[in-house]
C-alpha cells in the first residue's frame, strides 16, 4: 500500500503541475455503457450481474465510457478545453498475467474540446512525466505514435473500401505477433489480397520515422494524406518543442486494437522489451455523442499501475518506503505522562510523526520499542527531567543525548532533524 500510495502520488503531482482536474465516477455502471462502444462480446470479460433491481449492471473495466458520460452530460458548462484526469480502480474477468490482474488501478488522462494535435501534444508530454517523475529516462521507455486516419487515408488511396480497411487494421494490430498469419482473417473475410497491395501496406506498417512515412506518403498520391501530414509535423515539433520529442517514436506498426480510436494512438513500452505494454492512449472523437453528449472532439491515455510497477522494481527505483515516526516518547510514570503527552499533540500540530507507549511499561520496554520502531529520536521523559523543567533528546543512531527546555522542544526535534 505504501508503494502504491508513492506511485499514485507522483502521478497526482504530475496532472496538476499540467493543469488538469481530478474527477472520480462510480465504480458500478450499467452495462449497456460498455456493451455501446464495444459490442456484446465484451460482456465476457466483465464482472456482470443482475442487481436487486433488475438492472443489468457491471463493475466497470475502464474509464473513457464513465468520462464521456459525465463530460457529456455538462459538457455546456465545462470550460474548455476540459482537461480531467483520475486515479482509479477497475475489474476485468480474464485470465491473470505478470502484470495483468483482475484487479487493478490505472491512471486517466482526456482532454476534451480541443480537436487539433495540440491535445496530443500535451497528453504526450504528461505521459512522459509521469514516468520520468520516477527517474526513468529514454533509455528506460519510449512511446510508439501512430495515427489511425492516415492508415485509413492510405488504404482508401490503394483502393479499399471501409469495411475492408477496418478488417486490415485489424490485421496490423496482430501483425507483429503472429505475422503473416495475420492476413487471414482479412482473406476469410473479403477474399485473398493481391501481392501488390500487401507490399503497399508492409511497406507502411515498416515505417519507424518521419522521412519514411513521407516518403510512402509521397508514393500514395493522396491530397487526404498530403494534408495529414501537416498534422504529424505539427505534433512532432510540438513535442520537440516540449523537450519530449527523445521518448516519441514514429511506428505505424500501432494502431491500437480498440475501434473508437479515430486519430493519432500511441503506446509507451520499456526499451528491454521485457514488459507489456505501460500506457496507452489515442483520439477517440465520436465516443462524447455516442453517450448522449454533444459533438466533442477527445483525448486520452491511461497507464495501468501493475506493469508500471514492475518496471520500477527492474530499474531499481522504488525507493524504500519507511513508515517509521520520527521520535518516539519514552514515559517514566504516571506524573510524567501528562507532560508527555501535551509534547506529543504539539509536535504532531508541527506535522512531525510521534508515537508513544499507549501502556505504561518498564524504560528498557520502551527503550526497546522505540528503537523497534524506526524512529530516529527517542524523547525521555524521567522523573529527574520533568522536575527541572528539559526534555531529554537520544539520538536513537549514534546513542548521543541533549537537554532541551520543554517549552523548546518543538524547535528542537526540527533541528535534530534536519527540518
Amino acid at each position: 500500500m505504501a508503494v502504491r500510495s508513492h506511485i499514485f502520488r507522483v502521478w497526482r503531482q504530475t496532472a496538476h503541475v499540467f493543469g488538469f482536474q481530478e474527477y472520480d465516477g462510480p465504480v458500478l455502471e450499467p452495462l449497456e455503457l460498455y456493451t455501446r462502444k464495444s459490442g456484446d462480446e465484451i460482456e465476457a470479460q466483465l464482472f456482470s450481474f443482475t442487481d436487486k433491481g433488475g438492472r443489468e449492471v457491471s463493475l466497470r473495466p475502464e474509464m473513457t465510457p464513465t468520462v464521456c458520460r459525465l463530460v457529456g452530460a455538462k459538457a455546456n458548462a465545462l470550460k474548455r478545453p476540459i482537461k480531467w484526469f483520475s486515479i482509479a480502480e477497475f475489474y476485468r474477468y480474464e485470465r491473470m498475467q505478470k502484470g495483468r490482474g483482475r484487479c487493478f488501478f490505472q491512471f486517466n488522462a482526456d482532454i476534451f474540446g480541443e480537436a487539433g494535435p495540440e491535445a496530443e501534444v500535451e497528453l504526450i508530454a504528461l505521459l512522459v512525466q509521469c514516468l520520468r517523475g520516477f527517474g526513468l529516462t529514454a533509455e528506460d521507455f519510449y512511446i510508439r505514435l501512430s495515427d489511425r486516419n492516415l492508415w485509413l487515408h492510405y488504404l482508401e488511396a490503394l483502393g479499399f473500401d471501409e469495411a475492408q480497411a477496418r478488417s486490415v487494421l485489424g490485421v496490423i494490430d496482430k501483425y507483429e505477433k503472429i505475422g503473416d498469419a495475420a492476413f487471414t482473417s482479412f482473406t476469410e473475410a473479403h477474399g485473398a489480397m493481391d501481392e501488390t497491395r500487401k507490399a503497399k501496406i508492409l511497406a507502411l506498417l515498416a515505417v519507424k520515422g518521419i522521412d519514411a512515412l513521407e516518403a510512402v506518403v509521397a508514393q500514395a498520391g493522396s491530397e487526404k494524406l498530403t494534408a495529414r501530414l501537416a498534422d504529424w509535423r505539427a505534433l512532432l515539433g510540438g513535442l520537440e518543442a516540449m523537450g519530449v520529442g527523445a521518448f516519441v517514436s514514429v511506428d505505424l506498426g500501432v494502431v491500437r486494437g480498440l475501434s473508437y480510436y479515430t486519430g493519432f494512438v500511441f503506446e509507451a513500452f520499456d526499451r528491454k522489451g521485457d514488459l507489456r505494454a505501460l500506457a496507452g492512449g489515442g483520439r477517440y472523437n465520436d465516443l462524447v455523442a455516442k453517450y448522449g453528449g454533444p459533438d466533442l472532439p477527445a483525448v486520452g491515455f491511461a497507464i495501468g499501475d501493475m506493469t508500471f510497477q514492475l518496471l520500477l522494481e527492474a530499474r531499481g527505483l522504488l525507493p524504500k518506503i519507511m513508515q517509521a515516526p520520527d521520535a518516539y516518547a519514552v514515559i517514566g510514570g504516571p506524573a510524567e505522562r501528562t507532560l508527555a503527552l501535551g509534547h506529543v499533540n504539539e509536535l504532531r500540530q508541527a506535522a512531525l510523526r510521534v508515537d508513544y507507549p499507549l501502556k505504561q511499561t518498564a524504560f528498557g520496554k520502551q527503550f526497546k520499542a522505540a528503537g523497534e520502531s524506526g524512529a530516529k529520536l527517542a524523547l525521555i521523559y524521567g522523573e529527574s527531567e520533568v522536575a527541572r523543567g528539559v526534555v531529554k533528546i537520544r539520538d536513537l543512531g549514534d546513542g548521543k543525548e541533549t537537554e532541551v527546555p520543554a517549552h523548546q522542544l518543538v524547535l528542537a526535534v526540527r533541528e535534530l532533524l534536519g527540518r
